[in-house]
């Protein structure tokens, strides 16, 4: 006798089953960051001048394209994993590298793990330190996926106010106030994103100051050191204070200043007790940085940089173009000039919502920001600009606010 099959009880549980009862609480908690929100709506409007990614327009150098060429005509390794630490030869390039700016030694086989950039260090630094209810100290505003990453991982973001009225120096006096007993890390960025802020150095050794006295971690993402422009950066010191290296872990990403951003590259020095700890949650996350970018990183750890004069000069050159567009539209924005980096926050001298006014401007003006109050509380009301994509996008968006804002 034949018939429709008999349903088991797994059977019956799978008809049921639905995209919210397989995906975790905190996954479904989890926002997809403003900044790749603002660019996925803005590929869907035709035409759009995106200002929201800070993806540099400038190609990979070609001395390190042309490194990777060599490698894969005579490296049959050139396509397997290396070690999850990373290739030796890049982990002594980063040793160097980071003593040179430092001037620090460090060991390369028991301080330095290489990472898919420094979203993926990050996480997997973040996974090492964090148990629930754990808190890391984050500038506010900060970077949005900082933010994020702490709660996916159980912490607690708590927010250091920075002040736009003092061009967006933080309270030194007010750190003491916000470490508690679950603190873990103060997790940094200097030049900030998105406010382009290089900290002072009486800020910085606050922070290091704070650090060794209660038993933190101090958390340096590093993409951005290398666009300065007026003000060149102090805070390197840091790292000589004695004492402060078993409270300071370093994430170099070569997105920016390599001009590397798909590559997935960079290094991450940490105090010697954490190593072990980092590199087992990277493997078994990644297994490894991919071993052509790993090659890609050599090149440019190890050959000339006369690339970063010329990046510099362009960013600096969009920097002052940028400014001169806001200053045209100063009944819309205002801002502070920013240090670094390449991104401005101007803030809304009218409109409130940064959210609403963001989509606005992309639905009507085709013109695409990024809203400020993603990057936390101290945001709200601004707007992120990233002026490091090429000049005719720059001055097409502001041609178009131009119109829009009828200036």
């Amino acid at each position: 006798m034949t018939g429709a099959p008999r349903l088991t009880g797994l059977d019956r549980k799978a008809e049921h089953m639905d995209a919210g009862t397989l995906i975790s609480a905190r996954t479904n908690e989890t926002r997809i960051s403003a900044i790749k929100e603002m660019s996925i709506r803005s590929a869907q409007v035709p035409g759009a001048a995106s200002l929201a990614w800070g993806l540099p327009s400038f190609p990979t150098p070609e001395p390190i394209r042309a490194a990777v060429v060599e490698h894969f005509d005579k490296d049959p390794q050139v396509g397997m994993y290396t070690l999850p630490a990373g290739l030796l030869e890049l982990r002594e390039a980063a040793a160097a590298e980071y003593e040179r700016i430092f001037r620090r030694r460090v060991n390369p086989e028991r301080q330095i793990a290489i990472t898919a950039g420094n979203m993926e260090g990050l996480a997997t630094l973040l996974e090492v330190l964090l148990d629930p209810g754990d808190e890391v100290i984050v500038t506010d505003p900060g970077f949005v996926s900082h933010i994020t990453q702490i709660r996916f991982n159980g912490g607690v973001p708590v927010y250091w106010p920075l002040h736009e009225d003092r061009g967006w120096e933080p309270d030194t006096l007010a750190l003491g106030e916000l470490i508690s007993e679950r603190t873990k890390a103060i997790l940094l960025v200097t030049p900030s994103n998105p406010t382009g802020k290089i900290f002072s150095g009486s800020t910085l050794r606050a922070v290091a100051e704070q650090a060794i006295s209660r038993g933190l971690i101090v958390i340096l993402d590093d993409p951005y050191s290398q666009f300065t422009y007026e003000t060149p950066m102090k805070y390197f010191d840091l790292a000589a204070t004695p004492g402060f290296e078993r409270h300071f872990a370093y994430l170099f990403t070569f997105s920016k200043a390599y001009a590397m951003s798909g590559w997935r590259v960079g290094y991450m020095v940490v105090p010697e007790p954490l190593h072990a700890a980092v590199v087992k949650i990277h493997d078994m996350t990644m297994i490894c940085a991919p071993r052509v970018s790993q090659i890609a990183a050599i090149a440019a750890l190890k050959g000339e940089r006369e690339h970063l004069a010329e990046f510099r000069a362009v960013l600096a050159r969009r920097r002052n173009l940028i400014c001169e567009r806001l200053d045209r539209l100063a009944a819309i924005y205002s801002y502070v000039r920013p240090d670094g980096a390449y991104y401005v926050f101007p803030k809304l001298n009218e409109a409130s919502d940064d959210v609403a006014f963001a989509f606005r401007l992309l639905d009507e003006a085709r013109v695409t920001v990024t809203p400020g109050s993603a990057f936390g509380p101290g945001g709200a009301g601004h707007v992120r600009m990233a002026y490091c994509v090429d000049d005719d996008t720059l001055n097409r968006a502001f041609d178009r606010m131009d119109e829009y804002f009828g200036v």
